[in-house]
């Protein structure tokens, strides 16, 4: 398969990424509800409670898309960067935020960028979360190795995603629903079945959760968790850069 191929390499994967967001930014949100059966946003509280966010925290949301984490974030944190490789995310964040509290809004700032080559100086922030984020990086440690370097000594990464699910049925089953659902979606939307096909062709080369968890680990990070989300097909993970 041509898709399969092309995300097999760091540079294409990052070509491909680039390409693949900057297509469907406008539907992302639609496709994030259709796909998670409207659960996403549950998700996502559960990740920002997890990151148990205090007044004075400054809070970067990686892969931020349309601003959902960063947006809630802002609602107890001091200050929330909310970066992304996508510029027109950003863009819809952006207008998103004109709709949200004058709070909301001030605490907010976008920035265009790649996580893994972060623009922030070491120990710049308290937390860092993302949700659905370190699944589409070409290099998984070149992310988390910046993540724990813009970290505070003791602050908190917390991650949520799509996980490969161990049982090989099961996982079968899972990479055939989002493949059908995926292309039918794909087609409709955008004239092209592939275009939704990279979800389960991502979580093909993506390590699963515990797997992740062990990196982060390797990465310098303890007090790692990686909690099941809907009977482990996603999962958060949660690690803390040493004090």
């Amino acid at each position: 398969m041509a898709l399969r191929s092309t995300i097999s390499t760091p540079h294409g994967k990052r070509r491909y990424v680039r390409r693949l967001f900057a297509t469907i930014a406008d539907r992302y949100d639609f496709i994030t509800r259709v796909l998670s059966y409207g659960q996403d946003q549950r998700w996502k509280r559960r990740t920002i409670e997890l990151a148990r966010l205090q007044p004075t925290d400054r809070v970067l949301d990686l892969a931020a898309g349309t601003g959902d984490l960063a947006f809630a974030a802002a609602s107890s944190a001091r200050r929330v960067v909310a970066l992304d490789v996508t510029h027109r995310m950003l863009q819809l964040a952006r207008l998103r935020a004109s709709s949200l509290s004058d709070d909301v809004r001030r605490r907010c700032h976008f920035v265009t960028a790649d996580m893994c080559a972060l623009p922030l100086y070491a120990g710049a922030v308290d937390i860092v979360t993302t949700g659905y984020g370190l699944r589409n990086v070409p290099v998984l440690a070149d992310a988390i190795r910046e993540i724990h370097r813009v970290l505070v000594p003791g602050g908190r990464l917390v991650s949520l995603d799509f996980n490969r699910p161990g049982n090989p049925l099961v996982r079968q089953l899972y990479w055939g629903y989002l493949t059908v659902v995926g292309s039918a979606l794909g087609l409709v939307l955008h004239g092209d079945a592939d275009t939704y096909r990279y979800i389960p062709e991502s979580i093909r080369n993506y390590p699963g959760a515990r797997a992740v968890a062990q990196l982060l680990r390797d990465q310098g990070f303890v007090d790692v968790q990686a909690l099941p989300v809907l009977f482990g097909f996603m999962a958060i993970h949660v690690a803390v850069k040493p004090k």
